[in-house]
């Protein structure tokens, strides 16, 4: 049996639509990770760039379970003595939609090269329009 491995010239990129809507924030990021990185493939390669695009829509309508909207804190850090920002998921939410999804997403990917070329590839809407209908995108079904 001989082991196939993928030139990045023969990958073939599919578009994929998922809704976010009353999906659970990990839950979600872990199948948006396992897309953008290709695994679901079978002619996965660690070290190619062999995913696909993801657009996400109705992003502002993702959830999280038990009381971690108002307990989940964000922190950003400006460098200077005091500068230690916390924000929480709630307050987040609202102002950028796309922020929470984006960082769960980035935490899932391996922290190399391809990283930058992966999340170039996933689209975040927080409503259900989107700019990507000339690419046919297939809707994506949760395996039960």
């Amino acid at each position: 049996m001989k082991t196939t491995l993928i030139k990045p010239a023969e990958v073939k990129r599919n578009w994929w639509i998922i809704d976010a809507e009353d999906k659970t924030l990990g839950r979600l990021a872990e199948v948006i990770a396992r897309l953008l990185m290709g695994k679901h493939k079978v002619d996965y390669t660690p070290y190619a760039d062999c995913g696909d695009y993801v657009i996400v829509i109705n992003a502002e309508k993702v959830k999280l379970s038990s009381d971690k909207a108002e307990n989940k804190k964000y922190f950003h850090y400006s460098g200077y003595p005091g500068g230690l920002k916390e924000y929480t998921f709630d307050r987040v939410i609202k102002k950028h939609p796309d922020f929470p999804i984006r960082e769960a997403v980035k935490g899932m990917i391996p922290k190399n090269r391809l990283k930058y070329r992966m999340m170039k590839r996933l689209k975040i809407y927080p409503k259900e329009e989107h700019p990507h209908n000339s690419q046919n995108p297939l809707p994506y079904k949760e395996e039960e």
